[in-house]
């Protein structure tokens, strides 16, 4: 729902930012090392001669790793490209480690739709792959080794990519195919449990062949691959309970913020009061914006009294009391803004939400939920 944390961002597509995550930069000399070292086996898995490419082994495989990975770009904007065309709504594309994800605002309503947007990917990948094959047939025996080569290497890495994604584990796409077919009997819920489950698997798979083969990178693959499992499992369970829950009942109580032209001594005294990092701004009862900690702390002792809080504060989010917690927890998360201002049907401010409101409200809610349904909970309605 929000750009992750540690991804800088590289370019855009169709108004969609393309981020490359820090782990990535550390990958990429591995990578170059790891195909460098295995140079000389390639080049005869695609009937290269031995000596017949020039440059040094570790250049051809950065060029490799390089190519990796604008492959799983590629594969990544066919996604958001269904997408957007579709109606959908991407926030980025961001490129890690062990391949890409592309950041959907919300999972599509039919199952239909999330099978088809999830195996447009591999499609791509395996597209690719056969055209880059055609034309590395088309230029073998005419002496053109480099290119033979260069285009050999890509067809396969696609395949692979390709191949790996349509894997039916979370998170790969095969995961979400998975989900996709479960949910209209299972319900979206326990569908996810199921493509979860099967990608915790098969990251105690890649586990274990990590640890059997030596192969650090493996073990790599098994983490992202288990935490991405984990983390799907989580949202969805997430969701689930916040559609349930009204923003009334998860939020703190407030019915008085900081006044848009108190000065920012007064901002600051409560902020202290209060014991929080931010409060929300209002003018005439109604939320305006919200001043946080940083802030007022940015202003020297001296001055605070010469500075009102519009000088200082910043956008805010707005919930309203019948509003869902799911529906108001994504609009802060796409805003990134870690507190929302609750107002009433006049558009007062009747109180704040934030991470802890909702941590203490998803308790409540799934300790209301195991003793209304007892053992096997949650159970969810098919479709």
């Amino acid at each position: 729902m929000r750009a992750r944390p540690g991804a800088l961002q590289v370019g855009s597509f169709r108004g969609v930012p393309i981020r490359v995550h820090v782990s990535l930069l550390v990958a990429l000399p591995l990578l170059a090392l790891s195909f460098g070292g295995a140079l000389q086996q390639a080049a005869e898995t695609a009937d290269v001669p031995p000596g017949a490419l020039s440059g040094h082994p570790w250049a051809w495989g950065l060029a490799v790793a390089v190519g990796l990975f604008l492959s799983v770009l590629l594969h990544e904007m066919a996604h958001t490209l269904y997408a957007l065309r579709h109606g959908g709504e991407v926030h980025g594309i961001t490129l890690m480690i062990v391949g890409g994800v592309s950041e959907l605002a919300e999972v599509p309503k039919r199952p239909r739709d999330e099978a088809v947007m999830a195996l447009v990917g591999p499609l791509t990948s395996l597209g690719l792959a056969a055209f880059l094959g055609a034309l590395t047939w088309l230029v073998h025996g005419l002496g053109m080794f480099q290119v033979q080569f260069a285009l050999f290497t890509l067809a396969m890495l696609n395949a692979v990519l390709g191949g790996f994604n349509l894997l039916p584990a979370f998170p790969m796409d095969g995961g979400r195919i998975v989900r996709a077919a479960l949910t209209p009997r299972l319900g979206l819920l326990r569908a996810t449990r199921v493509a979860a489950g099967l990608g915790r698997m098969f990251a105690v798979l890649f586990g274990v062949w990590g640890l059997v083969t030596l192969n650090p990178f493996t073990l790599v693959v098994a983490f992202f691959v288990l935490m991405g499992a984990e983390g799907e499992s989580r949202q969805v369970r997430m969701k689930a309970l916040l559609e349930r829950v009204n923003v009334e009942a998860l939020m703190t109580p407030r019915m008085v913020g900081v006044d848009l032209d108190l000065s920012m001594q007064d901002a600051h005294w409560a902020l202290r009061h209060e014991h929080v990092s931010m409060l929300p701004v209002t003018s005439a009862g109604r939320p305006v914006g919200r001043v946080t900690w940083a802030a007022a702390q940015a202003v020297p002792e001296a001055q605070r009294g010469g500075y009102v809080v519009r000088d200082a504060m910043e956008d805010g989010v707005v919930a309203d009391l019948r509003e869902d917690g799911w529906a108001a927890l994504r609009r802060m998360a796409e805003a990134r803004v870690p507190m929302a201002a609750v107002v009433d049907e006049e558009g007062l401010l009747a109180g704040t939400l934030d991470w802890n409101d909702i941590q203490r409200g998803m308790a409540r809610a799934e300790e209301a939920e195991r003793q209304r349904s007892g053992p096997g909970w949650p159970r969810e309605r098919t479709a």
